[in-house]
């Protein structure tokens, strides 16, 4: 595993030397872009105002090859961001803003204990909403060929709200993958969820009343159904069919009522769930982890899960942020 992960790196320094030779044709992008920013109605004032101190950061190629999603098995990636210290900090921010995170665990229909989850897992709570510049972590993307139309689009979301006053480019730091926030948002999500809980006119995602209201708000929309489970570890029984196993988070497939996956789960009476529910198996480290068991570890995940997918699709992730709400559930 370790050799890998060298392996892994030196790969990852000889490519992004050739990206870091290649920092004039940068430069040519920057001047396309404008031409395509403009054609998508961006004013040529906010883009010079905002884009004029935009760079090229070789760090942010590193970090998108090389995501914990992408590496750390199941039970390391969950353990590290699920501890005690993390939870302890988590009720430490509830105390201190109880009656509001209850108001807006009302006001959404979304469970509190779900809201301190994501914030731990995304900033733990606030403490690290990262410190890069977001314009250029973006322009850095949209320039790179691996998913060029998914961040050029991203930027020209924020170039817009910008545009727009809704966002001062001044203090756009953040994620090395262009998110903002104490949820993390991505331009396109705070376009359309981000919301002025106290209507004071701006919308701040690093202050706790507006993060944790778009962020409810958020989950909300897309579709989070309240007090439904997320997910339950289960161990399958070895001559489980292999085609019916989900590995990657990009779609979700082979869903069937409980009563009907029943039959691939050992000592499956310990579950308490109801028998029409929907859900699917999946095995996370599958096709991630050299070596790994195919049957473990697995899960049943239900439709909720399925909701922290399209927050930030990674199996991973889904399943600590389900994890984190099951420790806050104990104790609040």
């Amino acid at each position: 595993m370790k050799i890998i992960k060298i392996l892994f790196l030196f790969i990852l320094i000889l490519s992004t030397s050739k990206l870091t030779a290649n920092e004039p044709s940068f430069n040519d992008w920057l001047k396309n872009f404008k031409v395509y920013a403009l054609e998508k109605n961006i004013s040529e004032k906010t883009f010079d105002k905002a884009m004029s101190n935009v760079v090229f950061l070789p760090n942010v190629i590193k970090y998108d090859r090389f995501q914990p999603e992408f590496y750390e098995d199941t039970k390391t990636y969950i353990s590290k961001r699920t501890s005690n210290k993390k939870v302890q900090k988590g009720l430490a921010l509830y105390k201190k803003n109880r009656d509001f995170i209850i108001s807006v665990d009302k006001k959404f229909s979304v469970e509190k204990e779900l809201l301190l989850a994501l914030m731990g897992i995304e900033t733990n709570f606030g403490s690290y909403v990262g410190k890069m510049d977001i314009l250029s972590s973006l322009s850095t993307l949209s320039y790179d060929k691996r998913r060029s139309n998914f961040f050029t689009n991203e930027l020209i979301t924020i170039l817009k709200l910008v545009d727009k006053g809704i966002i001062d480019h001044k203090i756009l730091y953040g994620s090395w993958a262009g998110a903002y926030g104490n949820f993390q948002f991505m331009p396109t999500t705070i376009e359309r969820y981000a919301i002025d809980h106290d209507n004071n006119n701006i919308i701040e995602l690093k202050k706790t009343i507006d993060s944790f209201a778009s962020a409810a708000n958020y989950i909300n929309q897309i579709g989070w159904i309240k007090n439904e489970p997320c997910y339950i570890k289960i161990e399958l029984i070895n001559s489980t069919p292999k085609n019916i196993l989900n590995t990657t988070a990009k779609k979700i497939h082979n869903k069937n009522k409980f009563k009907n996956l029943k039959k691939y789960i050992v000592n499956v009476d310990k579950y308490n769930i109801s028998a029409d529910l929907i859900g699917a198996i999946i095995t996370p480290d599958k096709d991630i982890i050299p070596d790994s068991k195919g049957l473990k570890p697995a899960y049943i995940v239900f439709e909720n899960y399925e909701k922290i997918l399209e927050w930030n699709r990674s199996l991973r992730f889904a399943l600590a942020v389900c994890t984190l709400k099951e420790k806050f559930s104990n104790v609040l």
